[in-house]
């Protein structure tokens, strides 16, 4: 996978600008159709978007494995790739604030920006969690786990008393009936999800996303307004 410039597919409002940012970070099936709908969505509601894919460069399964280690140590990359693209997107003449939102492996590297001081708000969508140190951190998070989750669902409430402990903001939900994945619309993608659902039970859930995108744009409407 490239080390500084991934491939990244930009989505605009049809009005003019100047309008707030937002990288959207795939999951680990890489920038596709569904990851698209989620930035188009986005673009609808005033946001110029940068979808950039991690998993360009190599081997899908090599890819994968090099941007999870990455994840995991919080650098390498993976992880550059990722400021370069928010830096790119803050550099742009119609540009105001910009903040991240990612989903599975995505919301991995979107709570792991959110620690880095550097946006200034985060959606988080069922990925992993990072240690207390670094969620002391943390600038304010929204997102949403899916409770039928077993690999993620109870780190997301976990998540949810630790930065309320922490006093740090935020609006994060746990949907009991949801699984992995319930934003996405085109779960399960593949064989891959179908063997994991026991486990992870990934499956679109119209309910949890619904109220999760009116939580998510309100929650980003405040931290990324112009004012």
């Amino acid at each position: 996978m490239p080390s500084e410039a991934p491939p990244v597919e930009v989505f605009e409002p049809a009005a003019p600008g100047p309008h707030p940012g937002v990288v959207v970070i795939h999951e680990s099936y890489g920038v596709n159709d569904d990851i698209r709908r989620i930035a188009r969505r986005f673009a609808d509601n005033g946001y110029v978007v940068a979808a950039p894919d991690l998993l360009k460069g190599g081997p899908k399964l090599v890819c994968i494995m090099r941007a999870m280690r990455d994840l995991r140590s919080g650098r390498g990359p993976a992880v550059d790739a990722l400021e370069k693209v928010i830096a790119d997107l803050e550099a742009r003449d119609d540009v105001t604030k910009v903040g991240v939102a990612g989903f599975c492996m995505g919301g991995g590297f979107a709570l792991l920006l959110a620690t880095r001081g550097r946006i200034p708000v985060a959606g988080v969508y069922y990925g992993d969690t990072r240690p207390r140190e670094e969620l002391a951190k943390a600038c304010p998070i929204v997102g949403g786990y899916g409770g039928k989750d077993r690999m993620f669902g109870e780190k997301g409430r976990k998540l949810i008393r630790t930065l309320d402990e922490l006093g740090i903001e935020n609006d994060l939900k746990v949907y009991d009936d949801a699984g992995h994945s319930y934003m996405s619309e085109g779960a399960p993608f593949d064989t891959l999800a179908k063997l994991s659902r026991p486990l992870m039970h990934v499956q679109y859930n119209e309910r949890a996303a619904e109220d999760s995108w009116p939580r998510m744009l309100a929650f980003f409407d405040r931290f990324l307004s112009a004012g």
